[in-house]
């Protein structure tokens, strides 16, 4: 099911990446700490009493006219509008209202979305006599908040939480949500115009030709797919134009509300560090992916030029050995059948339940063939597993020490697991817990 999305607004030094950090650290879910995978921190999964929900900062913009509201910050506010359930409006209360406060709220007022207005910056209890002044900008009741030190925030919470859409996700859950994902020019527009067997995405060899994410249904063998074009990300450095940078988060909430992401790579030039960072978006959101080599026609083949290419992307990619790879030409068609039906089989593997005994039998198995580590004298053990979520796979073991799991064994783990039960294509998220600990996820 997809997460409500929540998008922080507002102008620059306002507090929104201070606002975006506390609630990140306030958030209650799993966290992988995966070597080699970066990204902007302007996305993250948030929890707020039971209820996950995509945050995303939309700040860094810097007006370059102080006078009237800049183009950079219309786009900001109209893009958050698309891409949003809530827009959390963000205002500074020491310095009071602004003429560009009231340019935003004026877009916010003109859709039907819903909008949260924080005011930040009210440390104390006595709120100061303009801040009465933000109901001028006609979006209900402000929230007096300190971002810094963490005042307000929780009414806040429970504000947003509030407003999230009744039943989100749920009228399609029969609609398999295929998000393709890459860097410009690598021919995602083209791809989806040959699953589709139709020009429906405008198709240029101008990088960053699609600048919207672009849904459009498909369905094939009384299947029901829902295709999104994303705008391709480029590296910040190449982040020229405003437009362009929202692009990056455009991409980034349709990552979200995808299930299976198709990353697509230029096989001409090879893998790049802008590929693994967009992959790593991909697999931080607990994404099913699969990797589509484009553009193989072109490319002058030896003898295992494939496997070589395949083995290279297993090097590059370590924090997803999980994901397949299809070499294909949208150009020519070469292996398009296989892409929607590899992602199908992704999609049905992250909703697979692995009953608890077989589980068990498999873990102890694992252990007897493989000692748990140690530390000091004191071995780790392993009392019990289960399956607790899918869509990512999640599992939890009760263990008598979380310190003494060491990477390597729940890699270990995670191996024969997917030796197992297979999970092709999908991430297997892991939870310790000790006795005494809670056992809610």
């Amino acid at each position: 099911m997809s997460k409500p999305v929540v998008a922080v607004v507002g102008r620059p030094n306002v507090g929104k990446s201070t606002l975006f950090n506390k609630i990140v650290g306030k958030r209650i879910s799993i966290v992988e700490d995966t070597p080699g995978v970066t990204r902007d921190r302007i996305y993250a999964e948030a929890e707020w009493c039971g209820v996950d929900f995509a945050l995303i900062d939309t700040g860094g913009i810097e007006p370059q006219n102080t006078e009237v509201i800049p183009s950079q910050m219309r786009a900001q506010a109209e893009i958050a509008m698309e891409m949003a359930d809530v827009v959390l409006f963000m205002v500074d209360g020491r310095e009071g209202l602004t003429n560009s406060d009231h340019e935003v709220a004026d877009l916010l007022r003109r859709k039907s979305g819903k909008v949260v207005l924080a005011v930040n910056k009210i440390d104390g209890s006595n709120v100061p006599d303009d801040f009465y002044d933000f109901y001028e900008l006609g979006l209900g009741e402000p929230l007096a908040i300190s971002a810094a030190n963490k005042l307000g925030l929780g009414d806040l919470l429970d504000r947003l939480v509030e407003n999230f859409p009744k039943g989100l996700g749920t009228d399609d859950e029969d609609e398999t949500k295929i998000a393709v994902i890459g860097k410009p020019n690598v021919g995602k527009s083209s791809l989806i115009n040959a699953l589709l067997g139709e020009n429906r995405v405008i198709v240029s060899d101008i990088a960053g030709t699609t600048r919207d994410s672009i849904d459009t249904p498909l369905e094939k063998d009384g299947e029901k797919y829902l295709l999104i074009d994303t705008a391709g990300i480029r590296r910040k450095s190449k982040v020229n134009e405003d437009i362009e940078r929202y692009s990056v988060i455009r991409a980034i909430a349709a990552i979200e509300r995808s299930d299976v992401c198709i990353v697509v790579i230029d096989a001409t030039s090879g893998i790049t560090d802008q590929d693994k960072k967009i992959a790593g978006l991909a697999h931080e959101a607990g994404k099913g992916i699969v990797v589509c080599v484009n553009k193989w026609d072109a490319i002058e083949k030896e003898t295992n030029t494939m496997k070589k290419f395949a083995d290279r992307i297993k090097v590059e990619f370590p924090f997803m050995q999980y994901a397949p790879s299809i070499f294909i030409s949208a150009m020519t068609g070469q292996r398009l059948d296989s892409v929607i039906e590899t992602a199908k089989v992704v999609a049905e593997n992250r909703s697979q339940r692995v009953p608890t005994g077989q589980l068990n039998s498999l873990i102890a198995d694992a252990v007897m063939m493989k000692h748990p580590p140690s530390d000091k004298g004191k071995s780790l053990k392993i009392y019990y597993a289960s399956q607790v979520g899918v869509r990512p796979p999640l599992f939890s073991f009760k263990v008598n020490s979380r310190d003494l799991m060491h990477f390597s064994y729940s890699r270990y783990l995670e191996n024969r697991i997917r030796e197992t039960f297979g999970f092709e294509g999908t991430s297997i998220k892991f939870v310790f817990r000790e006795k005494g600990d809670k056992d809610d996820v």
